[in-house]
């Protein structure tokens, strides 16, 4: 006597084996850039809170400035890359980091806006990936992997 075996398997669930939704994707990638920046920035933040903004008020005070502004510079590098990183009021954090860049550029860095480094980069890369990374997630918003959500009025 013989017996055949049953050859024939069950479907594996579909779930399990099928690729993230593009969906999914996209807003693993604006979680990605939001973290990415966020973290970045506040890197810079963080050590302002240990050496001060002295210096900083200082080329506020000759670029005709008053000095005291120079403690806005806590928010740009602080409470906006935390809430960045959170994912709350997301555009606005992100809108806040691309003034902050844009202030930096203007007291700082205007002399090297057009420079190219020794290796053929740009002289303000790093600048500028603050800038523009911030000005994408002010487009794109936070995603759906925030604590806003994708519906938060400002995400």
């Amino acid at each position: 006597m013989t017996t055949t075996a049953n050859t024939s398997r069950a479907p594996l669930a579909s779930s399990s084996l099928s690729s993230p939704s593009p969906a999914a994707l996209d807003d693993a990638g604006k979680l990605l850039l939001r973290v990415t920046i966020g973290v970045l920035v506040l890197l810079h933040g963080i050590f302002k809170l240990s050496a001060g903004v002295g210096f900083i008020g200082g080329m506020l005070a000759k670029a005709g400035l008053p000095g005291s502004i120079a403690y806005l510079v806590y928010v740009g590098e602080i409470v906006a890359p935390l809430l960045l990183l959170a994912g709350f009021w997301t555009r606005a954090a992100a809108g806040v980091i691309v003034i902050n860049m844009i202030v930096a550029l203007g007291l700082v860095h205007m002399a090297d806006l057009f420079a190219l480094t020794k290796q053929g980069g740009w002289a303000l890369e790093l600048q500028g990936l603050y800038l523009f990374g911030a000005l994408t997630v002010v487009l794109l918003g936070a995603g759906r992997f925030s604590v806003g959500g994708t519906n938060g009025r400002w995400n």
